[in-house]
């Protein structure tokens, strides 16, 4: 599979062979919805929480006695149906997140790549040098018509870009170890450099 490598001026600087088994299967919507899901369990906090009956400072003992008073037969203060008394089957702390294969989340990386390359939202660069001004990477986002990109870089991109890109909203930059399923699907535009790509279809393949 045949792509154009374009420079920061959006002129082209060459083309590449982009292997098949990564950026050109059928993108896997059941798959890619798993490794999301994934992703995001493993953000939550899951420090939500309420004070059970047994987590109330109120006595235990009842609150009067049974017979004679002519009121409801009951017993301590601390339970659910009372003003300060205790949650019944609330939440408490917890972990949310789960497991998944490898072979699951490989595949569902897979996936996002193929879908940005089939829908035409992949950009590849040859490299990401800027003069640390927003303007430049703005003309350039103009001229490709992106306002919401995902930029995945490799070890030899300038601070400037990196900097000058923060600047602009719904855009991210990611190295190619941290790239993943959630944040290329986030974002309409892919944009990957050279090297980035060949460390990909390492890890990938």
């Amino acid at each position: 599979m045949k792509f154009d490598i374009i420079k920061i001026n959006g002129k082209k600087a060459g083309d590449i062979s982009l292997k098949d088994n990564i950026f050109n299967i059928e993108p896997r919507l059941d798959i890619m919805s798993r490794v999301v899901n994934w992703q995001l369990s493993k953000k939550r906090v899951g420090s939500h929480s309420v004070l059970s009956r047994s987590d109330i400072s109120l006595t235990k003992s009842k609150a009067f006695k049974q017979k004679g008073t002519g009121r409801a037969r009951r017993g301590a203060n601390s339970v659910v149906q009372f003003r300060g008394g205790g949650v019944a089957h609330g939440p408490v702390v917890r972990d949310h997140s789960h497991k998944l294969n490898k072979k699951i989340r490989k595949l569902g990386l897979k996936s996002a790549l193929s879908s940005k390359a089939k829908n035409d939202n992949l950009i590849i660069l040859d490299k990401l040098e800027c003069d640390g001004k927003t303007s430049s990477i703005k003309k350039l986002f103009v001229s490709l018509k992106i306002n919401s990109c995902c930029v995945i870089q490799s070890e030899d991109t300038s601070i400037e870009f990196i900097r000058a890109i923060k600047n602009i909203p719904n855009s991210m930059v990611l190295s190619q170890l941290g790239a993943n399923v959630y944040d290329i699907l986030k974002h309409k535009k892919l944009i990957i450099t050279e090297a980035a790509i060949k460390k990909l279809e390492e890890r990938l393949s």
